[in-house]
């Protein structure tokens, strides 16, 4: 029976002494903790950086973008994602600039803003959908940013005090002790709050701990004598938890069980964006996925995916330095299959084009007769497609049924000199995706593919474990990690 708490929505804040301390695991296992135990939950985060993105709902009907921690943390929490859950996604496009998405839309006057310029503009936004959610759920789980003691960004913060007072948040201040000083980082942080962003501590969390949690005596009844805040969980170190990554890659070679029959190397360029969809390759029997960054880290892979990118141009010329693209031409004229997911796509064809200022001209690597022009306007939206008559090395994957989703600014088509001359790729998925008259080279639009269980069967004849099971892993664990009933304590 679903339980319901009075008044608006109780929230509950992650926050990190650090980035990567295990806020976006964390968060997400409370989503399904809470979900358990009856009650209505919904994910939020009120700014976040990443070029991880997925297609979710807008409140008007339409599709926008959020960060794919959000959208998994909503699967946690039995919601349906929507914009309202990462009102402010950041999509860096350079060292310097990203580009902005509010509420799910490109904003190009915010993106041409400085960084603190930005706030006084972006929070009423953030403010509403913040109490749109609490307004129609028990329970919002909050995943801070960084750290809450950045005291050069405190007053431009819209991402974590202010939102934990707005929201009038009980907080968790996590740390990553397998990086070693956990309990300077955990009194540091609180020590660098002001007495009244102290007051919303309700405990700490140790987090990534290797051995037996008894041999950290005395220091977490220290800690609290010199903080007033209890340590209320220590979580063991998760070795493959299955949630997909957010940050970054994930840099040691990964594989799955079983002997080895497929090696994929995935060429990881500076931009490269929505690297979580290669997750179920990464638990998949029989697969091992690595990264490279270089040809010789090409050397012996079955397949060469090049994946999404938030800016093509750019990272193709960073590909031509490192030597990469004559590595992958050489590895597709020995019929090794290559596969481009979308700027993966785009770098696979003749030539970019770009009238626009969008991303950058430049030629392409080639191994399709395809050109892309760049449009102003983003498509973003999601689908259900049916793969047509794929040939040679991929076609398995014909006639399979699929879902899928799509954002990026280039359109995609035949270079109509190379056609005219008989050069012609084969459209697979109209406007979507083309073959290789070899058949060993595939580029597509679709992100998501290995998220298919259809996908998976018809290529590996094998599934990956679920989401849904490693959700219900990580929501039984915090059932054990912390202090008994100091979780629905919280929201009381």
């Amino acid at each position: 029976m679903e339980k319901t708490l009075c008044g608006p929505a109780r929230c509950v804040m992650v926050l990190g002494t650090s980035s990567g301390a295990g806020k976006s695991w964390l968060a997400t296992a409370l989503c399904r903790y809470y979900s358990n135990q009856g009650l209505k939950v919904a994910p939020f985060k009120a700014q976040n950086m990443s070029n991880n993105a997925r297609v979710v709902a807008t409140p008007e009907g339409g599709y926008g973008e959020i960060g794919s921690a959000q959208y998994f943390q909503a699967l946690a929490a039995r919601a349906v994602p929507d914009v309202r859950m990462n009102p402010l996604l950041l999509k860096p496009e350079a060292d310097t600039h990203s580009q902005v998405v509010l509420l799910g839309q490109v904003d190009a006057a915010l993106s041409a803003l400085p960084w603190r310029g930005r706030s006084q503009r972006v929070w009423p936004q953030i403010a509403a959908a913040l109490d749109a959610l609490r307004a129609e759920n028990d329970v919002v789980v909050i995943e801070g940013a960084g750290s809450p003691a950045e005291i050069n960004l405190m007053a431009s913060d819209v991402v974590n005090l202010r939102v934990a007072h707005h929201g009038q948040a009980r907080c968790l201040l996590v740390s990553d002790i397998d990086r070693g000083g956990a309990f300077a980082h955990l009194y540091g942080t609180w020590a660098l709050l002001a007495p009244a962003d102290q007051a919303l501590l309700a405990g700490f969390v140790l987090n990534k701990f290797r051995g037996d949690a008894a041999l950290l005596a005395p220091a977490p009844q220290l800690l609290q004598e010199k903080t007033g805040v209890p340590v209320l969980a220590t979580i063991p170190m998760q070795w493959q938890h299955g949630l997909p990554e957010e940050d970054g890659v994930f840099d040691a070679r990964s594989t799955g069980s079983g002997a080895v029959h497929t090696r994929i190397a995935v060429v990881a360029y500076p931009r490269i964006s929505n690297l979580d969809e290669f997750q179920p390759l990464k638990n998949l029997p029989g697969v091992a996925l690595s990264w490279a960054r270089s040809p010789a880290e090409l050397a012996g892979a079955d397949w060469v995916i090049l994946p999404g990118s938030k800016a093509t141009a750019a990272d193709l010329a960073w590909l031509r330095a490192q030597g990469l693209d004559a590595a992958v031409a050489a590895h597709a004229a020995r019929g090794g299959r290559v596969l481009g997911i979308c700027g993966g796509l785009q770098m696979l064809g003749e030539a970019l084009i770009d009238t626009q200022g969008v991303d950058g001209n430049g030629p392409g690597l080639g191994l399709l007769p395809l050109v892309t022009s760049f449009e102003r306007e983003k498509t973003v939206r999601p689908g259900q497609y049916r793969l047509g008559a794929l040939q040679g090395a991929w076609q398995a994957l014909a006639g399979v049924a699929l879902q899928g989703y799509e954002i990026h600014h280039g359109q995609t088509a035949q270079h109509p000199a190379m056609a005219a001359k008989g050069d012609v790729a084969r459209e697979v998925l109209p406007g979507l995706a083309w073959q290789n008259p070899a058949g060993n080279v595939l580029g597509l639009y679709l992100h998501g593919l290995f998220e298919n269980a259809s996908v998976l069967q018809a290529l590996f004849g094998a599934n990956a474990p679920t989401l849904e099971q490693a959700f219900e892993r990580m929501a039984s664990g915090l059932g054990q990690w912390f202090a008994p009933g100091s979780l629905g304590q919280i929201l009381e």
